[in-house]
């Protein structure tokens, strides 16, 4: 009942302009804070559930903030108020089927959302690319595996949101098929794809527009400098001319981010999110601090402690003062309850080029395959309960998911990155390597030192 009235309240805000929008607003504001924070009913800590009210609301104030500029247009919002918000976020009666039937069989609640890469193929050469993406790789999941995994869990565990990685998503090609035509055929899920922005031109951006159920999170590193030095000269002004694209035809955008040791002063600047939210009009910003997988490991990229603390401080400011909506993985832990990996209830897995299925797109290790487990007569849903997984989400069970007032540390939620010693001892037996590079990190004992020093630092 509660979802229902926010839903709807929801889709009056969007729709509505002047003071009903205003009035609407204040009535959405007071009800989810009392859901979310008064009512708790998983009982959670105040300040957890605090967090989460304020990153609803900073996703909606800067939703809105486009849509009064302009650049989000109202043919695209009509589509994805069906798609994000009565799919996606607050769901329907077909998906609560779908989730009841899914908790009868197996004792739990289904994961929400997959990420694929259907594509190891780029276009650019990152340095340090946790892919270890390049143009000539030719690693591709057909457009029927891809079809397969997103139809089974739009029917298995009622998702409606799927996000879309690489590679460069935008290069994916299959049976004459693109990217975008996976989009079309699934126009009642919403769609988040990472990409390096290089590809969308006008074309694309009208496209995504008609499509409606798509926004592109578009890599940067910082400004020009930091972008062209990471990506290659030339890129930064590449993406922003897909900003341009993107706002000319009114589809909303955001930008994701690589937080290292070198980049974190900068992502501690308020002119940083001035220039990115106010003057380029992104809706979103993901920050992922680096995590030493793919190509060229280095454990020293990492952002410091100190950092860590003051981008934690600088997230709050985003959410509560500023009403700008920031996730900063690992410091946003907290408004997940912890790692959303190993396919938790509520959370997701990641499936790769080559089919394989990892817990998530940091933890480069697998025991099942997609394309073997369709090919033995199996679902997608068999792949949540190899040992692997269940071990990753027994820890999450004992660093807090299940304890409601007294979780571990979520703002340290990671289980490979601020848990590594834990991860390899008791969760990563028996697992295949994603790669090389994963296969040198799990059997370098100075990785080790230095994954574990930095853990209790």
């Amino acid at each position: 009942m509660v979802s229902e009235v926010l839903s709807g309240l929801l889709v009056k805000i969007l729709e509505s302009k002047g003071k009903t929008r205003d009035f609407v607003l204040r009535e959405f504001d007071k009800k989810l804070f009392r859901a979310i924070v008064e009512n708790n009913p998983k009982r959670r800590p105040r300040r957890v559930q605090e967090y989460k009210y304020f990153m609803l609301m900073s996703m909606l104030w800067s939703v809105l903030r486009n849509i009064d500029r302009g650049i989000i247009s109202h043919e695209y919002l009509k589509r994805a108020v069906q798609t994000l918000v009565n799919g996606a976020l607050l769901g329907n009666k077909e998906q609560e089927d779908a989730n009841r039937k899914f908790k009868e069989q197996y004792g739990t609640a289904p994961p929400a959302f997959v990420v694929i890469s259907p594509t190891m193929a780029c276009n650019l050469h990152c340095k340090g690319c946790y892919a270890a993406s390049h143009s000539g790789a030719r690693f591709n999941l057909s457009y029927s595996i891809v079809k397969r995994i997103l139809q089974e869990i739009h029917d298995f565990w009622g998702a409606r949101f799927a996000v879309i990685s690489g590679g460069e998503p935008m290069m994916y090609k299959s049976d004459g098929k693109t990217i975008l035509d996976i989009f079309n055929e699934f126009s009642d899920m919403f769609f988040l794809m990472y990409t390096n922005g290089t590809l969308i031109d006008e074309e694309k951006a009208r496209r995504m527009a008609a499509l409606g159920n798509i926004t592109p999170a578009i890599s940067v590193e910082g400004y020009e400098k930091e972008t062209d030095e990471r990506r290659g000269k030339g890129v930064y002004k590449k993406v922003l001319q897909a900003f341009e694209n993107l706002r000319k035809y009114g589809v909303p955008f955001g930008v994701s981010i690589t937080a290292t040791r070198h980049n974190a002063e900068l992502l501690i600047e308020p002119e940083f999110y001035d220039f990115y939210f106010d003057e380029q009009g992104i809706s979103y910003m993901w920050i992922f601090q680096y995590m030493p997988i793919g190509r060229g490991i280095d454990t020293q990229l990492m952002p410091t402690p100190e950092q860590r603390l003051k981008m934690l401080e600088r997230w709050e400011v985003c959410l509560k003062e500023e009403r700008r909506f920031v996730a900063d993985f690992w410091n946003s832990g907290i408004v997940s309850d912890g790692c959303i990996a190993y396919g938790r209830p509520g959370g997701y897995l990641y499936i790769d080029w080559n089919g394989n299925i990892m817990p998530c797109v940091f933890v480069p290790y697998y025991v099942d395959n997609i394309k073997e487990i369709f090919a033995a007569g199996k679902t997608i849903n068999d792949a949540l309960f190899s040992e692997f997984f269940k071990k990753g989400r027994e820890w999450q069970l004992r660093y807090g998911y299940e304890y409601g007032a007294q979780p571990g540390n979520w703002f340290m939620p990671c289980s490979i990155r601020d848990h590594y010693d834990n991860f390899k001892r008791h969760i990563a037996s028996m697992v295949k390597p994603e790669d090389e590079n994963a296969k040198v990190a799990l059997e370098d004992p100075s990785y080790h030192k230095a994954m574990v020093e930095y853990d209790e630092k």
